[in-house]
């Protein structure tokens, strides 16, 4: 067949490039580039299509960065291969793209496509013992304006991992949130409908916070944590402040919003005449079913008073689960004190004794004996005219008497009580 020539894409030449993207999708193999990198490079660097009277029977964009230029789509119609299409195409992009400087012109190629004459026709040649590495970037460059007006951040990926024992309550999050968000298509193929809100219920200090960020970021979704005292401030009154806030949370693509300490806004409501919290409650009762129909969202709340929670705040269809986060059992201690203690000492603290003598401590709790000792080991070693670097060979930190005494001076954050009535509103409330 002959009567084809090439032309620099207009807009008029879309619909083919979307008939020729189309035509290759059955392929085994997964496009390197998406559709909308594809179109993106189309309208804003370079491409060259081959046409026949109307009709686009082929395509190659590319796109330059600094000095190499990068193929980022090629396609032939099937009934016009073996036209020396694709060498002519090739030889046009180069040109178009040599104002540019290029030292060279790169193209990735999925490893079962065979059909690569043009490019050895034309002089690229096939590299060997390359692997392609890609990473999908989080939060795209417009959302970040957005993001900072709401006060909120992208986490280190790492946290989920770094959240130190509780290994029941990080299973029940892993399977219950983290992997029906993670892995939509997959749930859905299940039945699995992904959770839109949560409640994290226990004693102060045992890490419902922590565990909020840890899922934003085992997720890579961004983190933006409201709060309902910030927000009173604002001239609009606190129920209007928050509807405003939900409206611009609206605009990310993807987000973890954490309201902690959530009785303060969504306390029983009663009493004549209602008082101005009533009205906050109720306006926070009709954001829930809003924020509900956006996909890419989790709402997470948090309370160290759940029996304080409006009850239509609770009910089926607000939150998919009612989550309890209590004090950490032998194995999280164990893993929260190994945090804390010095490498250099680790081999010399009794860190079993600790952890059976911190039994009803709070991660926080742990955290500040662990802290208390060490600046007790400091100041002491100041006191005894200690210089840094040790020349003595002794290693430098707290010792087990250090540790001990400090958990002995702690105030637990969880009385016996509390924990006693926590345990009465997991099996009244909790919902997993």
């Amino acid at each position: 067949m002959t009567g084809w020539r090439l032309r620099e894409f207009h807009n008029d030449h879309l619909d083919g490039i979307l008939h020729l993207w189309a035509a290759q999708q059955p392929s085994a193999h997964e496009p390197v580039y998406g559709l909308s990198e594809v179109i993106a490079s189309c309208q804003k660097d370079h491409a060259i299509v081959a046409v026949h009277g109307d009709d686009v029977i082929g395509a190659v964009v590319g796109r330059a960065a600094h000095d190499q230029g990068w193929v980022v789509f090629f396609a032939i119609d099937d009934d016009w291969r073996g036209q020396g299409i694709g060498s002519a195409m090739l030889a046009a992009l180069e040109k178009q793209m040599s104002p540019h400087g290029l030292v060279k012109l790169s193209a990735l190629i999925p490893e079962n496509e065979h059909r690569i004459d043009a490019f050895t026709n034309q002089g690229f040649e096939l590299k060997h013992q390359l692997r392609y590495f890609e990473r999908r970037i989080p939060v795209q460059r417009q959302e970040l304006s957005s993001l900072a007006e709401l006060g909120g951040r992208l986490l280190p990926r790492g946290l989920w991992e770094s959240v130190s024992g509780m290994r029941r309550e990080k299973e029940i999050l892993e399977q219950r949130l983290v992997l029906p968000l993670a892995q939509a298509d997959l749930a859905d193929r299940y039945g699995v409908m992904p959770p839109r809100a949560v409640v994290l219920f226990g004693p102060p200090g045992t890490g419902k916070t922590t565990f909020a960020k840890a899922i934003a970021a085992r997720l890579e979704w961004s983190f933006v944590e409201v709060f309902p005292s910030r927000l009173a401030a604002d001239p609009r009154g606190l129920a209007g402040a928050l509807r405003e806030t939900f409206t611009k949370i609206a605009e990310l693509e993807h987000a973890v919003v954490f309201i902690d300490e959530v009785e303060e806004i969504a306390a029983q409501r009663s009493g004549e005449p209602p008082s101005p919290l009533q009205g906050v409650t109720n306006e926070l009762l009709k954001i829930i079913p809003a924020f509900r129909e956006q996909p890419g969202r989790l709402l997470v709340c948090a309370t160290n008073f759940i029996r304080a929670l409006d009850s239509a705040f609770l009910r089926h269809g607000r939150f998919d689960y009612v989550i309890p986060i209590g004090l950490p059992d032998e194995a999280a201690r164990l893993s929260i004190w190994q945090r804390y203690v010095p490498e250099q000492v680790a081999g010399l603290v009794d860190v079993a004794l600790l952890v059976k003598r911190s039994a009803g401590f709070s991660p926080a709790d742990i955290e500040f004996a662990a802290r208390s000792a060490s600046q007790r080991a400091f100041e002491q070693a100041i006191a005894r005219g200690a210089k840094a670097p040790d020349v003595s060979g002794e290693p430098a930190g707290p010792t087990t008497a250090d540790y001990l005494e400090a958990i002995a001076g702690t105030r637990t954050t969880v009385s016996p009580e509390t924990a006693a009535a926590f345990l009465e509103d997991i099996e009244a409330l909790a919902r997993v």
